[in-house]
């Protein structure tokens, strides 16, 4: 399975590591060092992924477990907790064009705490597409302390295409443009890239109920 970029300091340091237990003390010091390796290209794994066919779908944006759904005249919020063990790779929900893209320093609540999305650190992306704009923060969290996000302001981005990543356990928000239901509840798990969280509505399309109880499902296999 394909490594994201990110994981090569990580794996860098582990090597030389490695190398100086193995001169130091012979080759079967350097052993224990190939538990965190392993641990290092699992967390940074990188799968491809290709996005369910159909129009006005809004996919999720991380791999995880829906914590909130909130809605409000600004449009609903869904927020996914990663855990550690989750992929960490962030995809945008929709396709469309970068129009903002602002990091703000904060603090290192944990990633469910309900004051995290406004406390934390955090980088906030703004992707306009035919339906609205679409919000999605990467919020940082105890043992997530770096945020990479590789798209800006003009950026051309497809379905479910990478726009960055957390480091370690974290949090993931999508604002939904007003007038869009949620297709998920709190307690779903969801896959980034794959799962549907809403339908974008084609001109003069009512919008539709929430329809599936699993977002994973609604992806299909």
């Amino acid at each position: 399975m394909p490594v994201a970029v990110q994981a090569v300091p990580f794996l860098a340091g582990l090597g030389l590591l490695a190398a100086a237990l193995g001169a130091g003390f012979g080759g079967w010091a350097a052993l224990p060092v190939a538990a965190p390796v392993l641990f290092v290209l699992w967390f940074f794994r990188d799968p491809e992924r290709v996005p369910p066919p159909g129009e006005g779908l809004v996919l999720s944006p991380a791999d995880g477990r829906v914590t909130a759904v909130e809605r409000g005249p600004e449009g609903a919020r869904i927020s996914i907790f990663l855990s550690v063990f989750d992929c960490h790779i962030n995809r945008s929900p929709v396709a469309g064009v970068v129009t903002e893209a602002r990091h703000t320093r904060g603090r290192f609540r944990p990633a469910w705490d309900a004051r995290a999305g406004h406390e934390n650190e955090r980088n906030r992306l703004v992707i306009r597409a035919p339906s609205g704009d679409y919000e999605v923060t990467q919020v940082a969290g105890v043992l997530a302390r770096r945020i990479v996000c590789v798209k800006g302001p003009g950026d051309r981005v497809d379905r479910a295409e990478r726009i960055g990543m957390i480091r370690f356990g974290s949090r993931t928000d999508l604002r939904l443009p007003p007038g869009l239901a949620p297709l998920v509840a709190v307690g779903d798990r969801v896959r980034g890239g794959l799962s549907v969280l809403a339908r974008g509505r084609a001109a003069g399309e009512a919008v539709e109920p929430r329809l599936s109880r699993d977002a994973a499902a609604a992806a299909g296999p």
